[in-house]
């Protein structure tokens, strides 16, 4: 539309295992205060934590899901862009680490009936892709291998410069917990996160001072609604929807971000809860023509800037979230 707004992400800060980045921290206090005196009262986007039962209903401005945060950033993106909202905060809160006993944290994170877990259909996903794309165990194991040494390749770059919250993995993390997943394949969830990400209009961000923007070109989340997801493995293990995603992303941001991508000129952070999601993404989008070229073409591109969720962590509903605001300040401050 002619008279839709630019929306921009004006701030972030984040907060992991109560250990604050101070100045990032301070810049979003006074970008608030800033909105304060103008009378602007930003609306506020909620990413459900942990102890909001996985089938309760969902309140109006919350969102539960592990693309949380892309659905609220899409939904901001829409309520600025169509001048019903001058700004936006999406939140979240998520003590993951110490909000919860060993025993809470499992009973809330099985929303499964019976004794299967989320890892275990995770595991038959992996199967039907593999299935799918003729990839046998085998195989899948040292693409697995490949890609957990990708995303330490770029951890350890954050290590090196004193930007990491976590110790690389013991041995012990290195040991099959299923058929085709080590326990680094997984998304490590044992961490406290908070964090919130501020986007503006352009005028609010004329009025509050904001000195570095990024502009949101293109967000899109794509859902496939189903009853009963156990029951569409096959469907959900073509990624058709992932690739309609980036697709349709990449299409309202004019860009050919694979593209920019090869050329060093855009940064990738891909989902990496279980292998089989990484996988999909390179494959189905394109960014490599085979399985057999997957291996050669992550030893020369990284796919995270942080690590991922194996390392940087998983707060539940927030890990996207995490990787925004880490992206934000590390983008604004370079």
């Amino acid at each position: 539309m002619s008279d839709s707004q630019q929306v921009n992400i004006v701030g972030a800060y984040s907060s992991i295992n109560n250990s604050d980045n101070t100045v990032a921290k301070q810049a979003f206090d006074d970008q608030m205060e800033s909105l304060a005196q103008q009378g602007i009262v930003p609306l506020t986007f909620t990413i459900d934590p942990l102890s909001t039962p996985w089938f309760s209903d969902q309140q109006p401005h919350h969102f539960r899901s592990g693309c949380a945060p892309i659905m609220a950033l899409e939904q901001a993106v829409e309520l600025i862009n169509s001048g019903e909202a001058a700004a936006i905060i999406i939140s979240a809160d998520e003590p993951l680490k110490t909000g919860y006993s060993r025993e809470q944290r499992h009973d809330l994170m099985a929303i499964y009936e019976g004794d299967e877990s989320i890892l275990d259909w995770y595991n038959k996903l992996a199967v039907e892709l593999s299935n799918q794309q003729s990839i046998d165990k085998s195989l899948f194991i040292t693409l697995s291998k490949q890609l957990f040494s990708n995303y330490q390749d770029t951890y350890q770059h954050l290590i090196d410069a004193d930007k990491a919250h976590f110790p690389m993995p013991t041995e012990q993390w290195f040991n099959h917990v299923t058929s085709l997943f080590r326990g680094v394949d997984c998304a490590n969830p044992l961490v406290d996160f908070s964090g919130k990400l501020l986007l503006c209009n352009d005028e609010t961000a004329r009025l509050i001072g904001a000195q570095e923007c990024i502009i949101v070109a293109g967000v899109n989340c794509q859902e496939l609604n189903t009853e009963d997801e156990r029951q569409c493995l096959d469907k959900i293990a073509q990624y058709q929807h992932l690739q309609q995603a980036f697709s349709v992303a990449s299409e309202r941001a004019n860009i050919n971000f694979k593209s920019e991508f090869e050329h060093k000129n855009a940064l990738l952070e891909v989902y990496t809860c279980y292998p089989v999601v990484p996988m999909a993404f390179l494959l189905s989008n394109g960014f490599v023509n085979s399985v057999q070229e997957l291996i050669t073409w992550l030893e020369k591109h990284e796919i995270t800037v942080t690590g991922g969720m194996n390392l940087a962590r998983a707060p539940w509903n927030a890990p996207t979230l995490n990787a925004q605001c880490a992206n934000h300040n590390d983008t604004t401050t370079h």
